[in-house]
C-alpha cells in the first residue's frame, strides 16, 4: 500500500495517473495547502520542502522498513523503477524519457505555474511578468509540439515523461495559450485524456473540494505564497 500525501494540483495529478496506470494499491491523504497542512511537522518529515505530493511506500521492493519520497519527478522515477513499467529500461530510450521528465520539472512546470501565479493569484497585475510568463509558456509548448511530431508520446512509448507533462498542460486556458495553435500537441494531449488511467486520476482529485482561486482569501494567499525560511526552519 502507498499513502499518498495528496492535493488536485497539477503535480499531484502526474501521481494519480501513475498510480492509476500502474494499478498500484494507493490511500489519497489531503494536504490542504490553503490552510497550512504542508507546514504541519508530520509531513515535513517526509515532504522537508513543505510541497506536495510525497508518498510513503510501505512495501518497497527491498522488503525493508517504509520509503517516502518527495518531490513529483522522484516519485515517478521511483514508482517506475519499483514496478518496472513507464521507464525504458533500453540506456538510450531512458535517457530520451528522462530528458522529458527532467524539461518538465525544470521548465513546463515552474514557468507555467509563475504564469498561473501573475495571471490569476497575484494581487498587482503586472504586465511585463505576465507577459514574460505566457511567452515562456508559449515557447515550450512550441518545443512540446515539435517533440511530439510523427510520435504518439513524447519519448517513444507511454512514459513518465507523458505523465509529467499532461497536468501541466490541462489548464491552457489560464495559461493564455491556445492549444489548437499546437496540431502536434493538441493531438497528444487528447490521446493521454483519452486514457482510463488518466480519467481515474482526474476522478479521484475531483472527491476533494478545492477552492477556486478567485475565492482564495488574503490568509490563504499569504500561506500559499509569501513563505520564507521561517517556516521550516527548526
Amino acid at each position: 500500500m502507498i499513502d499518498l500525501h495528496y492535493w488536485p494540483t497539477p503535480n499531484g495529478h502526474k501521481i494519480t495517473m501513475f498510480l492509476e496506470e500502474a494499478g498500484l494499491a494507493y490511500s489519497i491523504h489531503p494536504v490542504n495547502i490553503g490552510a497550512g497542512d504542508q507546514f504541519r511537522p508530520a509531513f515535513l518529515a517526509i515532504s522537508p520542502n513543505n510541497r506536495m505530493p510525497a508518498i510513503v511506500d510501505h512495501r518497497p521492493s527491498d522488503g525493508g522498513a517504509p520509503v517516502s519520497v518527495f518531490e513529483s519527478g522522484a516519485i515517478l522515477v521511483y514508482l517506475a523503477e519499483k514496478t518496472g513499467r513507464f521507464l525504458p529500461t533500453d540506456p538510450r530510450a531512458k535517457a530520451k524519457a528522462m530528458e522529458w521528465l527532467f524539461w518538465q520539472m525544470g521548465g513546463l512546470g515552474p514557468m507555467a505555474g509563475q504564469n498561473h501565479h501573475f495571471n490569476i493569484y497575484a494581487p498587482e497585475k503586472i504586465p511585463y511578468a505576465i507577459d514574460r510568463y505566457v511567452r515562456e509558456t508559449n515557447r515550450l509548448y512550441g518545443v512540446l509540439n515539435r517533440q511530439l511530431a510523427g510520435r504518439d508520446y513524447i519519448a517513444g512509448d507511454y512514459s513518465i515523461a507523458d505523465m509529467a507533462a499532461y497536468p501541466w498542460i490541462v489548464p491552457w486556458k489560464r495559461q493564455s495559450q491556445n492549444i489548437d495553435d499546437f496540431a502536434n500537441l493538441k493531438r497528444w494531449f487528447d490521446r493521454v485524456a483519452e486514457r482510463p488511467g488518466t480519467q481515474r486520476a482526474y476522478e479521484a482529485g475531483k472527491k476533494i473540494q478545492m477552492q477556486r482561486p478567485e475565492d482564495l482569501t488574503d490568509e490563504q494567499k499569504k500561506m500559499l505564497f509569501g513563505q520564507t525560511a521561517s517556516v521550516v526552519r527548526s
